[in-house]
């Protein structure tokens, strides 16, 4: 039970003193390499790089880069910084040198840890410390500076659970990423809520392949596992034909999954041992057709527990329930701590049956975002006046309270788990001295969900081909962002207010 003004330092040391000797955190790098950690052995690891950030000079409130994998480090970041009332701000490792100088100058970042093979080429902003991690050798070692600290906490910061102990940056339906601010009491609210979700006990062992910046790690893998008391399994790069073999050999009881996984299972050979497993739940965020959800419980023994819910909400707030009755392809209903509604064009709530967009009400810092980074009036544009959060979604609700998910109304496209945001890929194709105008949507892919297509009008005389477009983006975009489809051509159609008419694009 959360307890009042409660916060992840007073979470790890419970933690560290009741669960001491069971395994928090099993780690499988790209290699095969496993690597355990005890509840005791990690608590000292947190407050080694708690000690580290002090050491550092990192104040309470500072903002600290976090450019890494999932490795165990990532979490040491984030438990660590929080002890001393700092804030993580984990940039996606595939993320080029661009974005993560916009996000690092955003948020006024002294400090990042990063890795080998994660870190830009170009490098970080100037004046930017690096701490480097996981490198055979480096004068800057992460693990070095951490190790020559005690494992006693030097200073008790004063902490609030109403301290912004992260910033997620999501891609929205703007050119520039939002940053959703998280506090200690929203982890801590979302650790619950999922423990509630998926019936954790402290002996499940929940298995993710989701990247540690995401919420989907971060707060629906996590947290749950750390207010259960149980243990992660953190598998750092997913592969279709190791996957369910991984599964099976840490004994996982829940796994967190999306669409391109299902899909991806579906296609390896069947193997002889693959129902002989003790999964229970498979943690689901994005829709599949009935006959691949019925195709996979049925190879695999096991079931989907259907959500819906965005980075603002932090968790799946419309679910199935965790015992009783479930109403595929319903995403559920809403789960304890949130109100949910379907709204028509007026702003008022719709009956049953009628589609409109799905509208959620919470409490912001605990059951919802903070708010955006530094921008108020996004975040108060994201609430109807009466405190409602626009999802931007479309969906519908049936006379017994069960949600059915239809569109998103917002030009997310769905890319293998990931968002990308086409005012983004087209901020950056606007900045090629050859492109007169672009525009890019997703269409759609059998794995994927949708692959990202750009449609590129050259400038007058210009030559200028598909494969130079794709390497301009490769330059400032994450991989999954870059346009998989390009098109070039002579001109765009246009609606009667000179926007470009993408529903004419295909």
């Amino acid at each position: 039970m959360m307890q009042p003004d409660q916060t992840l330092r007073d979470l790890w040391e419970e933690l560290a003193r009741t669960r001491h000797d069971h395994v928090f955190l099993v780690h499988e790098d790209p290699d095969g390499r496993v690597e355990s950690f005890t509840y005791g052995k990690f608590a000292a690891r947190v407050v080694r790089a708690a000690n580290l950030a002090h050491a550092l000079g990192v104040q309470r409130g500072e903002r600290v880069g976090v450019h890494l994998n999932n490795c165990p480090q990532q979490l040491e970041c984030l438990f660590g910084l929080a002890l001393v009332g700092a804030v993580t701000v984990p940039l996606h490792p595939r993320n080029t040198a661009t974005e993560c100088a916009d996000i690092l100058s955003r948020v006024g970042a002294r400090f990042v840890v990063t890795e080998p093979g994660v870190r830009p080429d170009a490098g970080y902003p100037f004046g930017i410390r690096e701490l480097v991690a996981r490198a055979a050798s480096h004068h800057d070692s992460y693990e070095t500076a951490r190790d020559r600290q005690p494992d006693e906490l030097v200073e008790r910061v004063p902490l609030s659970c109403d301290d912004p102990v992260g910033i997620v940056f999501t891609s929205g339906s703007t050119a520039q990423p939002k940053g959703v601010v998280l506090t200690h009491a929203n982890l801590l609210f979302s650790g619950m809520f999922v423990e509630w979700q998926a019936s954790l006990t402290s002996e499940d062992r929940l298995l993710t392949t989701m990247p540690a910046c995401h919420v989907n790690f971060q707060l629906n893998a996590l947290m749950p596992v750390l207010t259960a008391g149980a243990t992660l399994v953190a598998v750092e790069r997913y592969s279709a034909h190791r996957f369910w073999q991984q599964v099976r050999r840490h004994d996982a009881t829940v796994v967190q999954s999306v669409s391109t996984i299902v899909r991806t299972m579906l296609l390896q050979p069947v193997d002889p041992q693959e129902r002989d497993h003790r999964v229970r739940e498979i943690l689901y965020y994005l829709p599949v057709s009935d006959e691949e959800k019925e195709r996979f419980e049925r190879r695999f023994a096991t079931r989907f527990l259907n959500s819906y819910g965005a980075s603002e909400t932090l968790v799946g707030v419309l679910t199935d329930p965790p015992v009783g009755e479930r109403h595929w392809p319903s995403v559920g209903q809403v789960g304890p701590g949130y109100e949910a509604r379907i709204a028509g064009p007026d702003g008022h709530a719709v009956g049953a049956g009628v589609h409109g967009e799905i509208q959620v009400r919470g409490v912001p810092g605990l059951s919802l975002m903070l708010g955006y980074f530094e921008a108020p009036d996004l975040t108060a544009a994201a609430y109807t006046a009466d405190g409602w959060f626009r999802t931007g979604d479309v969906g519908w609700v049936d006379e017994d309270g069960w949600f059915f998910f239809v569109d998103r109304r917002t030009q997310f496209i769905k890319r293998g788990g990931e968002n990308v945001s086409p005012s983004e890929v087209e901020a950056v194709l606007a900045g090629h001295p050859l492109v007169a105008e672009a525009a890019v949507i997703g269409v759609p892919d059998e794995v994927h969900d949708e692959a990202v297509k750009a449609f590129v009008v050259p400038v007058a005389g210009a030559h200028l081909t598909a494969q130079e477009v794709r390497r301009h983006c490769a330059r400032h975009l994450a991989r999954f962002k870059v346009p998989t489809q390009v098109e070039i051509v002579p001109g765009l159609p246009h609606t009667s207010t000179f926007k470009v008419a993408k529903s004419a694009l295909s």
